[in-house]
């Protein structure tokens, strides 16, 4: 079998161009190098070099040895490199699970900042939804959650941060039936019109509706940009997080309601795994900050 010696012995004569050269790079006499290169052509059964006086050229096989040869040797140091990397704590990605509930402006300049401070290292952002994320981070598709709601549905040591409350407001377009309507709104009432939930991304531990009734139909989103459309079109009623509804509230396009049972605010964090903080994770917490600045920043 060839060892890497031989690959690097091969590519260096292709690169030096004789013997010689060689030689004097391996601090070795040339009778030694030439005698080396026959043992390998003949394990071969190839001729890999033309000899010419003084130099030498490798044939049309040796061209195609000396290109592999360059791959494995650039692959092997590749190996190593990551080796001692993973040893002090590297690892080649990061995977993120972002809850669609948070501000997703703030997830651009994580990704820019993180691509300028590191070289070597990949990250990968998901969209989650409700319990899709802690699902995402118990099965290892994600190294760390935003957005968490704090009810854990599923079982591993977990670390926290705290990003306080998210704050729900009831929707409805003018154009509802309910539009206009003043009074706090029933149960009874409520229940006639389909509620606008958001498919939880969740596929193997319970999923979450945003909020529905007994007997209530649903209509039923990816997401809360086609949450917001259904909204406008007066095609359901239901809950978003304020932060969201704020701008269509105040542009008028969608009306908060006040109804007799209110949802109450939704504590969320930050979480990941705590067995084992590799190096780029410890920059993502100490990027994405305190409580106060996760709040500010993602859900206010």
């Amino acid at each position: 079998m060839l060892s890497i010696e031989s690959l690097e012995l091969v590519e260096l004569i292709a690169r030096t161009g004789s013997f010689t050269a060689a030689a004097k790079a391996l601090h070795r006499v040339p009778s030694a190098v030439s005698y080396a290169v026959r043992n390998i052509e003949e394990e071969l059964g190839v001729v890999l070099f033309t000899r010419q006086h003084r130099r030498v050229a490798p044939t049309e096989a040796g061209q195609h040895f000396v290109i592999e040869a360059r791959g494995i040797l650039n692959k092997m140091e590749e190996i190593r490199r990551e080796t001692r990397r993973v040893a002090n704590g590297w690892q080649p990605s990061l995977s993120i699970a972002l809850d669609n509930i948070v501000s997703s402006h703030r997830i651009n300049a994580l990704m820019a900042d993180f691509y300028r401070h590191f070289d070597n290292v990949e990250l990968i952002v998901r969209i989650e939804v409700f319990n899709g994320v802690w699902e995402a981070l118990a099965t290892g598709r994600a190294d760390i959650a935003i957005g968490a709601t704090t009810a854990v549905p599923v079982g591993g040591e977990f670390s926290f941060r705290d990003m306080g409350s998210i704050e729900w407001a009831f929707l409805a377009s003018p154009h509802h039936p309910l539009g206009d309507v003043q009074a706090p709104l029933s149960t009874e009432l409520l229940a006639t019109f389909p509620s606008i939930c958001l498919e939880d991304t969740a596929r193997e531990i319970p999923r979450r509706d945003t909020w529905l009734l007994p007997n209530q139909r649903r209509l039923v989103v990816p997401d809360w940009q086609r949450a917001i459309n259904c909204f406008v079109e007066g095609l359901g009623i239901g809950y978003m997080p304020v932060h969201l509804a704020r701008p269509f509230i105040e542009s008028g396009r969608l009306v908060e309601k006040t109804i007799c049972n209110p949802k109450t605010p939704s504590p969320c964090c930050v979480a990941w795994h705590s067995q084992k903080i590799p190096p780029v994770l410890s920059w993502v917490l100490d990027y994405l900050g305190d409580s106060e600045k996760l709040h500010a920043e993602w859900i206010s």
